[in-house]
């Protein structure tokens, strides 16, 4: 009796080590998709992936993914029931029953090139697989690009920038690479770069971290905020541009390009 007792209770326990293997098993395979498009996600073929986009599938869809007339935009914030690279082109190749979409008369080929842009629509940095040295470009970001004066990283750096801790999971590559390559036409809020001066003659020079018909708050270079009532300023100028220097495509090399573009890509808060 007391060896069946024991052999049962093993039994039990595999079963329930099996389950716990199955359950973290999904778990994993839902928490990260492995790529399984044939034509994989270079630049190249996204880009061709998007000009076969939008001549074929903005009659329901949006230019660049918006919204369209008759179909969702696809590159929303948004959570989706089809988010795998086999989800999309099951979607695609054969359509959606019950709904508006329909099935497309592309070659494979076309389909994996459209999967693979709206994918890159959708993915965040830390999505991607991105070339380069990861240690080499955490010491351009500290040195040569000067980000971390700005910027604070993992506890480290500056505040007149936005934190980066997590930009990774926040943004995407392209996005990215523009940041660091292409002048910003929209200033954001709370990184509006400002010089004032006030009746008792202190001159202030910052960004504005809140503003109203009333007062202003303005963090100096030194992380100093100081919070004033418009009646005693005598003479704000606003800053036409951000502080976000956008010249590294001509001060960095190529290497050191890609290896910042590296380690940004790798800044996932845990």
């Amino acid at each position: 009796m007391v060896v069946a007792i024991a052999l049962v209770l093993a039994l039990m326990a595999v079963s329930c080590q099996f389950a716990e293997a199955q359950v973290r098993s999904r778990s994993g395979q839902r928490g990260r998709q492995v790529p399984t498009n044939p034509l994989g996600r270079s630049r190249e073929v996204i880009e061709s992936g998007r000009q076969l986009y939008n001549s074929s599938c903005t009659v329901c869809h949006g230019l660049e993914g918006t919204v369209g007339d008759r179909g969702p935009a696809l590159a929303a914030t948004r959570r989706y029931l089809r988010t795998s690279d086999d989800d999309l082109f099951g979607a695609i190749k054969s359509g959606i029953p019950g709904t508006l979409m329909p099935a497309a008369a592309l070659p494979d080929s076309d389909i994996w090139k459209i999967v693979a842009y709206i994918r890159s629509l959708r993915s965040t940095a830390s999505d991607e697989f991105v070339a380069g040295n990861a240690g080499k470009g955490e010491a351009v970001f500290r040195g040569k690009a000067r980000c971390g004066d700005c910027h604070m990283l993992g506890g480290r750096g500056g505040l007149l920038g936005p934190d980066l801790s997590n930009v990774a999971a926040e943004r995407s590559l392209e996005y990215l690479r523009q940041a660091l390559t292409t002048r910003r036409p929209i200033i954001p809020h709370g990184y509006q770069p400002v010089r004032l001066a006030t009746q008792s003659g202190e001159r202030i020079e910052g960004v504005i971290k809140n503003e109203n018909n009333f007062s202003i708050q303005v963090m100096d270079r030194g992380y100093k905020i100081h919070l004033l009532n418009k009646a005693e300023v005598v003479q704000i100028d606003y800053g036409t541009e951000s502080l976000m220097p956008y010249h590294y495509g001509q001060t960095l090399s190529p290497g050191e390009m890609q290896d910042l573009l590296a380690f940004l890509s790798r800044q996932v808060r845990q």
